[in-house]
């Protein structure tokens, strides 16, 4: 074999891990190139929270000296004692266009899984659906939005050729305001749920950014609890996870719904920061790295720049979900985002067979313009 796959474990192998995508990705004008920092964060086993339920191996693959692919073999405990399965996930894969490769990647991770005892391969997750998730199978004329991947069309004959088979596809939908209006329908029953429900909406306060991620944290785990894929957050891990996205978060657009004082649902949309992470290159934040995204993402230079947002999650309590609010919280950010400079935006991911979902985000004049594939392999 003229490939050799050795384990990340000293500091010159994450260098090489985190540096290989730059390889990949060159030329490529739609690639969104990942912050080192972020990636050695959400990968630290130290101080990432996630892996206190869960454990990895990272992989990379030489061809003599030259570092030719990458992935890690995630074991979540918590998601396999969630829904009682006994299942490895590959995530953070990344590979020249080689079959050989891409086969010493996964079949290392196969080895792994099954001397752990697991069953089933399934991935890509970075490092599970509460993160980046997915390999992108349609859309590739367009940079990703913030926390969605992104990756070559090889990428998909590697994965089939394996054994790899479709287990999920996940959709992600636009809106333009400026091209589109909302279905008459959609309007009127978003003034048919204002007139005779007793719900309220508001925006996050700040102010008070602990105690409303609390309350948030409990819908977020009551809403989703049935979802294909979904795996509850502790305390620890949902605040490590809001502290990121606070650095990118505009206030006016967490929308929370409240009946009778109770926190019912919210909805979360950020800007897409990756129109400013692009201008960062090289991936390193110091020194020139940290002006040019705080100048693109915050500064005088925003509305030119970052001028599209994402609706990451909206979730309702099961309790209210006869109510139909998804609808309202759409109507009042695709009434509200132009406003503030967003004109387009979106709704990403939703499962393929999520069809009340699907066909509100129809309704709303949403453009289906990307699939993301969640896949499968059986190792029994």
């Amino acid at each position: 074999m003229k490939y050799e796959i050795w384990d990340v474990v000293t500091e010159k192998d994450w260098e090489a891990f985190i540096d290989l995508p730059w390889k990949i990705y060159a030329g490529d004008p739609n690639w969104v190139p990942p912050l080192r920092v972020a990636v050695r964060d959400i990968l630290n086993v130290d101080k990432n929270p996630f892996f206190k339920h869960a454990r990895m191996k990272p992989m990379l693959v030489f061809r003599g000296e030259e570092v030719v692919g990458r992935v890690v073999g995630v074991i979540d405990d918590r998601h396999n004692e969630f829904h009682n399965e006994k299942t490895v996930f590959f995530g953070f894969y990344e590979s020249i266009d080689d079959q050989e490769v891409a086969d010493v990647l996964l079949d290392a991770v196969v080895q792994w899984a099954r001397s752990c005892g697991m069953k089933t391969l399934r991935g890509p997750m970075n490092p599970s659906t509460n993160h980046e998730c997915g390999l992108l199978v349609e859309g590739f004329n367009d940079p990703p939005q913030v926390m969605m991947t992104y990756n070559p069309a090889y990428y998909i004959r590697l994965f089939e050729r394996f054994g790899l088979a479709k287990s999920k596809d996940l959709f992600a939908y636009e809106i333009d305001t400026r091209k589109n209006k909302f279905a008459e329908r959609l309007i009127a029953q978003a003034e048919r749920v204002k007139r005779k429900s007793s719900v309220t909406f508001r925006t996050i306060d700040m102010k008070r950014f602990d105690q409303e991620i609390e309350g948030i944290l409990g819908v977020y785990n009551d809403a989703w609890e049935k979802n294909w894929g979904f795996v509850p957050m502790d305390r620890e891990e949902f605040i490590h996870m809001a502290k990121d996205l606070k650095q990118i978060l505009d206030p006016r657009l967490l929308i929370i719904a409240e009946k009778d004082d109770e926190m019912i649902g919210f909805a979360l949309t950020i800007p897409d920061a990756n129109q400013a992470i692009h201008k960062v290159k090289d991936g390193k934040l110091m020194p020139t790295g940290l002006v040019k995204l705080l100048w693109n993402l915050k500064g005088p230079g925003r509305r030119k720049t970052v001028n599209r947002i994402r609706v990451i999650t909206l979730g309702i309590k099961r309790a209210y979900q006869h109510l139909g609010l998804g609808p309202m919280f759409y109507m009042e950010y695709f009434k509200l985002a132009p406003q503030l400079g967003y004109p387009t935006g979106e709704a990403s991911w939703i499962l393929e067979d999520n069809k009340p979902m699907n066909k509100a985000l129809q309704l709303m004049c949403g453009e289906h313009y990307k699939t993301y594939r969640i896949y499968d392999k059986s190792l029994v």
